[in-house]
C-alpha cells in the first residue's frame, strides 16, 4: 500500500510559523497571576490575570478550566486555557502585574521589560466585543507610562530601564516601580508625572512594596539590600542587610519581599534563605534555609508562604519551621497569590498556573495558551 505524499500543497512558512509557536508555548514563563477582584460580590475566586514572558497580559476564567478538565470521563491533568481577554502589553517580558482600586472602577496595571507601566479599564476589559483573536493590538492603555532616560556623556540618552516590579496605593494615587537602572520611581496616577526618584541602591531592584501605615515604600536589589524610603522626602531611612550564612556560596540578591497586614513584619528572599524582619525593633528574628532559590513570597496572617526555583509550595511559621510542603505544576514558580478565600495561584515555567485549594488540593492546573 503506497503512501500519500503529495507536497504540492505544503506551506513552509506555516509549518515554521507552527514549530516556533509551539516551541514558545513550552517554554514560555508567568512571571506573574493574579486573582481579579469580584464585581458580583462572589467569595470565590473565578478570575486570573496573567503577565508573560511572551509581553501578554491575558485574562482566565477558572471556572471554564475546570469544566474543560471535567469534561471528559476522567479530570486532565493539564487544560490548556482559552483567555476571555487578551493584550500585547509589552515589547518583551511582562513582568508583573497588580490592580488599581477596588470594584467596577479599578485599572489593571503591569510593567514589563520595555520600561513602560500600562493600565486599562477592568470593566472595559470584561466587556470588551473585538474577538479574541484581534484583541492583542486593538484594546490601548488608558494609563501609558515610561521610565525617564538618563543623560551620559556628550548628551548621551541610556536605554530606557525595564519595570522588574509594581506596587500601587489607592489612596495616595500612586504608582511604583522598582527598576533595573537601580532607582524607584513614584509616579502619579492622575498626572502621569514622576512625583518622587529613590536613588541609592547599586545594582538593579526585584521588588518594591508599599508600607501604607508609615508613608514608606520597601525596596529588595541585586545589591544584596533591602531598603525603606520615606515617601514625603524620598530619602532612605533604613538599609536592611540579612545576616547571611557566610559558609555558604549562594546568590545575594533581594529578589523578594513582603509584609503582614500589621506592616510590622518583613519577609525577604534572598537565594536558598528566607529572612524575617521585626520593623518596629529593625531586627532580624529569624532566617529560614529552603532547598531553592525563593523567587515570590507572601504572608498568610503569621504564616509565609514561598515559591522558588522548585515544584514545590512551601508553608513557614514564624521561626522557620516547615507547616508544609504542596507539589506543584510549574517546576519552577515565579509567582504566588493568596485570595481571601484562601485559594492559592502559584504561576511560572511552561505557562502554567496551579490553582490550589485552601485544603491544599488541586483545584485545577492549566496551561495559558499564547495567541
Amino acid at each position: 500500500m503506497g503512501l500519500d505524499l503529495d507536497v504540492r500543497n505544503w506551506d513552509e512558512d506555516a509549518y515554521r510559523s507552527s514549530i516556533l509557536q509551539e516551541r514558545e508555548s513550552r517554554f514560555r514563563t508567568i512571571f506573574r497571576a493574579i486573582f481579579a477582584p469580584s464585581i458580583d460580590s462572589n467569595p470565590n475566586p473565578d478570575t486570573i490575570v496573567a503577565a508573560s514572558s511572551d509581553g501578554s497580559v491575558a485574562v482566565y476564567s477558572i471556572s471554564s478550566c475546570l469544566a474543560n478538565s471535567y469534561r471528559n470521563s476522567r479530570a486532565e491533568q493539564v487544560v490548556v486555557a482559552e483567555p476571555n481577554c487578551f493584550i500585547q502589553a509589552h515589547d518583551g517580558p511582562s513582568y508583573d502585574v497588580k490592580f488599581y482600586d477596588n470594584g467596577e472602577d479599578s485599572w489593571l496595571l503591569s510593567c514589563g521589560d520595555d520600561g513602560r507601566i500600562c493600565g486599562w479599564s477592568w470593566k472595559e476589559m470584561t466587556m470588551f466585543g473585538v474577538p479574541i483573536h484581534s484583541q492583542g493590538p486593538h484594546l490601548k492603555p488608558t494609563l501609558d507610562l515610561v521610565n525617564p532616560q538618563h543623560r551620559g556623556p556628550w548628551g548621551a540618552l541610556s536605554p530606557i530601564p525595564e519595570n522588574n516590579a509594581i506596587a500601587v496605593d489607592n489612596q495616595g494615587g500612586s504608582v511604583y516601580a522598582a527598576a533595573g537602572d537601580s532607582h524607584a520611581y513614584c509616579w502619579d496616577v492622575e498626572t502621569s508625572k514622576v512625583k518622587t526618584v529613590y536613588k541609592g541602591h547599586s545594582d538593579y531592584l526585584h521588588c518594591i512594596a508599599v508600607r501604607k501605615s508609615c508613608n514608606q515604600i520597601i525596596t529588595g536589589s541585586e545589591d544584596g539590600t533591602a531598603r525603606i524610603w520615606d515617601n514625603r522626602s524620598g530619602k532612605c531611612v533604613r538599609v536592611i542587610s540579612p545576616e547571611r550564612d557566610k559558609s555558604l556560596k549562594d546568590i545575594t540578591c533581594v529578589s523578594s519581599i513582603a509584609l503582614d497586614a500589621s506592616e510590622s513584619w518583613l519577609a525577604c528572599g534572598s537565594g536558598r534563605s528566607l529572612f524575617i524582619w521585626n520593623l518596629l525593633a529593625y531586627e532580624q528574628i529569624s532566617s529560614i534555609s529552603t532547598r531553592a532559590s525563593t523567587q515570590d513570597l507572601l504572608f498568610d496572617n503569621n504564616q509565609i508562604i514561598a515559591v522558588g526555583a522548585e515544584p514545590l509550595v512551601s508553608r513557614f511559621d514564624m521561626d522557620g519551621t516547615i507547616l508544609s510542603q504542596i507539589q506543584c505544576a510549574p517546576q519552577s514558580a515565579f509567582s504566588a497569590s493568596l485570595h481571601s478565600s484562601g485559594v492559592i495561584a502559584v504561576a511560572g515555567y511552561g505557562g502554567l498556573v496551579d490553582v490550589i485549594s485552601q485544603f491544599g488540593s488541586h483545584l485545577c492546573t492549566f496551561h495559558c495558551k499564547s495567541m
